[in-house]
């Protein structure tokens, strides 16, 4: 926990919340009250009924507007241009809230995507096939609506195991002309460059499923000196090694060699020997004794192409097994591929802590959108929408803010109780 005074997390928190208010272009307490009365939201269950809740002082016409007018650009043709730069001010506001890492030597981001289904919204502009998980057996994993690119701060543990915090640094809609990638690109950077946080020559690194494993994705995020991708892959993938000295020589005329032998995730006839082996035991909750085998390759090479040359970003490949106390393996392995200039600056077992740490991002979505209403709001603007996904991404991180004023600032009863514990203890 953090060892700030009360009065200072206090003065802190109200400077945050000075900071948000000032990046309301128009009816800016409005907007402020309808922020308040989605982060205190515990029983609403649809946008129109936070007209009830007490820090929302308005009536029911004013939480519409207060949703139309927090951005409202000056012409639609410049209404992208000055979204992202409402997105850029807003990094400068949660910037002093971004503390710089203690127990590791990089700041950690998360990177996904979220379904907003409108199935039943046909005047809903922009609207796109888009992937949602079904139950049901048989059923295609598609819906119609939107799709948004979530990019999140993955902070370290400040002592609670069960707190899984994702601080949402860029929530950008992808548009039906462009791809989740390039969005995401765009995202990591501008937080890169425009967050004060992260402007330094801290290592920062990148969680990502296997979506982002291609190259369009690795190759353009390979420029960033001080970024790491960890990205997850897919079984059936096939990468090379680097060619031998005796390879390159016996090439003979034409092109130089960029390939070595082949690599086959699925046919293990083709792996070497790993380069790096790490064996770990841990204890699940239900006091279960596993054991964590972690192997690595480096200076891995991936086939690309002449728009995308990844033979000149080599990667550590790392095969993740569990097995239990008779030495059966559980599931399936799980593949990771590390890739950038300062890899070499992380442990093994710091690349799998922080991919591990990318299923907090889950949390953060299901909680969004159970009690912050993140998908319930119904529009046929999609500029509407968006300005509502906002919000709701605000309210969290007011929430996130306000984390350690819960325990510093008790409600009375609370605090009565927590005196008589404590003299209880101190006798």
């Amino acid at each position: 926990m953090s060892t700030i005074s009360c009065e200072d997390q206090l003065a802190q928190f109200q400077q945050f919340r000075q900071n948000v208010y000032a990046n309301f272009p128009l009816n800016r307490d409005s907007v402020m009250d309808l922020l308040d009365a989605i982060t205190g939201n515990i029983t609403a269950q649809t946008p129109v009924e936070l007209c009830e809740h007490p820090s929302f002082r308005r009536g029911y016409s004013a939480l519409y507007k207060a949703i139309r007018q927090f951005f409202v650009p000056s012409s639609p043709n410049t209404a992208v241009a000055e979204r992202k730069q409402l997105q850029k001010s807003l990094l400068k506001t949660l910037s002093p809230l971004i503390k710089a890492p203690t127990k590791r030597n990089f700041h950690l981001f998360g990177l996904d995507t979220t379904p907003i289904p409108r199935p039943f919204s046909p005047t809903l502009p922009d609207r796109t096939y888009i992937h949602q998980p079904n139950t049901i057996k048989g059923n295609k994993p598609i819906n119609i609506g939107h799709q948004y690119s979530l990019l999140s701060f993955l902070p370290e543990s400040e002592g609670t195991q069960n707190i899984p915090w994702s601080i949402p640094l860029s929530t950008q809609r992808v548009r039906s002309n462009t791809n989740s990638i390039a969005v995401g690109v765009e995202q990591i950077d501008t937080t890169l460059h425009h967050c004060p946080a992260f402007e330094q020559e801290q290592l920062s690194v990148l969680v990502a499923d296997s979506y982002y494993s291609q190259r369009q994705f690795l190759d353009a995020l390979s420029k960033e000196s001080n970024l790491v991708l960890i990205t997850r892959v897919r079984s059936n993938r096939v990468f090379y090694r680097q060619p031998s000295s005796s390879e390159t020589a016996n090439s003979g005329r034409g092109h130089r060699l960029w390939y070595g032998e082949r690599f086959d995730l699925k046919d293990e006839t083709t792996w070497h020997q790993p380069d790096e082996t790490v064996q770990t035991n841990f204890t699940t909750r239900r006091g279960r004794c596993l054991q964590l085998n972690i192997s690595a390759w480096h200076q891995m090479l991936m086939r690309g192409t002449k728009e995308y040359p990844m033979h000149q970003h080599p990667f550590t490949l790392l095969q993740v097994r569990v097995t239990d106390e008779f030495g059966q393996q559980l599931w399936h392995p799980m593949w990771l591929i590390v890739l950038g200039t300062r890899r070499n600056e992380l442990t093994i077992m710091d690349c799998y802590l922080s991919y591990r740490q990318r299923f907090d991002m889950e949390h953060t979505l299901r909680f969004n959108k159970q009690r912050l209403l993140m998908n319930s709001f119904q529009t046929p603007d999609v500029e509407h929408e968006e300005n509502w996904v906002q919000l709701t991404q605000l309210a969290y991180i007011q929430l996130w803010a306000a984390r350690e004023l819960v325990s510093a600032l008790p409600r009375p009863k609370r605090k009565i109780l927590s005196q008589k514990n404590s003299s209880f203890y101190n006798t």
